[in-house]
């Protein structure tokens, strides 16, 4: 049951913020609306999440009541062992074996096929981002285990993010939430959400995927552009989208979730496109691998080492697959560039110069990343590099390069920048909130325009009457 379906739209969210606003227990009908929805979607794997959750808590306030430090370590170990446990089981151990059986042919290991619970990626950070909080003191430790269950299992940030630290929210968790509620503005958030996901990313899907899975041998530079021109404005616009309903849903129940995004497109750098990309997975490796490993300190070669293994493990942690290892390595050795000489290269670039160089270096990671292999990655890398393979357009294209997948990619490539703030700015809109120079950059979702209501009324109806007509309606990010 995806953000952007007539069933969670027309039916889920009105029965659920019923129960939850006439509930007198709202953390528990917050539990029990999330628990619904995703049994909805993954049944029996409810009882995982519930068990680690029971062990986290548990665990987390012995950790709590534990005054010796070696002691306090041990519990976080165990616990991060706990859940990384599960989450490698799941997620990496057939990738693990069928690695293990290429460098050992003759001790061949079992390749289990499991299904990959939903959102595990996300609440395993949660967890245990929430365990290294508690024992930093960072945030005080939950006593209520149906408060501390509803943060893990709370259906907007469950499935794909943002992800949420407890210390963000655990003040409105405990506060009353109808009175801190902003109806208006999680409607706009939501509905933003739910044009980028539909109008923009679905629409231009069907381009990125006939590239993709073309014949290599047919394969022409023209194709091949275009798909990762059309991939490049989708991942965003999908995961971005879904990021906005996620945060418009939490000011409906009366929580502020951080932002993801802040159009990464625009930036000038690929230091500069990853404080603007997937910000609250960027924040976490920083704030939970880079800086305990040392961060900038101790020398350029433990700087390098440093952003490696950041970058190793950001790879690893979108897919089990060496093209998203090959993805995140990528990505890393443009920063270690950088950060030691290209970094000045750039500053002393003219500004157009600096942004072409940003897209083209994202939108040749983006081909890692969408390939079905890393030789089809490669393949699909060299036709795009070769001047005489810009051929017309071939039949299958042609016919989905219709009047609605070129607006799509238009519209979506304006829209990747700034310029609906910027204009909204110019009109002198008005603000939801003003700006608070008390809160993190990361955490101001609030300070927004206040988008026309007709506007906001117009892309509601246009996407939902594309939701009726249409059975494409993918989202990428159910995968990691």
């Amino acid at each position: 049951m995806v953000f952007s379906s007539i069933i969670f739209i027309f039916y889920f969210v009105p029965v659920f913020l019923l129960g939850y606003y006439v509930s007198g227990w709202r953390a528990g009908a917050l539990l029990t609306g999330s628990a619904v929805f995703y049994v909805w979607g993954e049944g029996a794997y409810v009882f995982l999440l519930l068990g680690l959750i029971g062990l986290n808590y548990a665990g987390s306030r012995w950790l709590d009541a534990t005054a010796g430090r070696r002691g306090r370590l041990t519990i976080l170990a165990g616990l991060a062992a706990a859940d990384f446990a599960v989450l490698g089981f799941f997620k990496y151990s057939e990738f693990l074996a069928h690695n293990l059986n290429q460098l050992l042919p003759n001790a061949p290991l079992p390749e289990v096929h499991q299904a990959l619970p939903l959102g595990i990626s996300f609440f395993t950070f949660q967890l245990v981002s929430y365990a290294v909080d508690v024992h930093r003191g960072s945030v005080k430790v939950e006593r209520d285990l149906t408060r501390f269950a509803a943060y893990i299992l709370m259906f907007p940030h469950l499935i794909a993010g943002p992800i949420v630290r407890y210390a963000d929210i655990r003040d409105e968790m405990h506060g009353d939430r109808r009175k801190t509620a902003h109806l208006g503005l999680g409607m706009q958030y939501f509905i933003v959400g739910l044009c980028q996901k539909v109008l923009i990313a679905n629409t231009v899907a069907p381009l990125a995927d006939h590239a993709f899975a073309a014949d290599l041998m047919r394969l022409d530079a023209t194709t091949a552009w275009v798909g990762v021109w059309a991939y490049t404005l989708q991942i965003y616009f999908d995961f971005c989208g879904y990021s906005n309903m996620a945060i418009g849903l939490a000011f409906l129940l009366g929580f502020t979730f951080p932002k993801n995004f802040d159009y990464p497109y625009v930036a000038q750098s690929i230091t500069d496109f990853w404080r603007r990309w997937h910000m609250s997975l960027s924040s976490w490796f920083r704030d939970y691998v880079y800086i305990p490993l040392g961060g900038n300190r101790g020398g350029q070669w433990r700087t390098v080492r440093n952003l490696l293994i950041v970058f190793f493990l950001t790879g690893l942690w979108h897919g089990a697959a060496w093209r998203f290892i090959v993805w995140g390595l990528f990505h890393g050795g443009f920063l270690m560039l950088e950060r030691f000489g290209l970094g000045r290269a750039l500053e002393a670039a003219p500004r157009p110069l600096r942004h072409l160089y940003a897209v083209l270096v994202v939108m040749v990671g983006w081909v890692f990343f969408r390939a079905d292999s890393l030789p089809q990655a490669l393949h699909y890398l060299a036709t795009m590099a070769q001047p005489g393979q810009f051929l017309p357009p071939d039949p299958g294209l042609s016919l989905l390069l219709n009047a609605q997948s070129m607006a799509a990619l238009a519209a979506g490539s304006l829209l990747a920048a700034p310029l609906l703030p910027a204009l909204m700015e110019r009109l002198r809109t008005p603000r939801a909130e003003p700006p608070r120079p008390d809160l993190p950059a990361r955490l101001e979702t609030r300070s927004v325009h206040a988008l026309p209501i007709p506007l906001l009324a117009a892309g509601f109806v246009l996407s939902i009457a594309i939701l009726v007509g249409s059975s494409l309606n993918p989202f990428l990010y159910f995968r990691f």
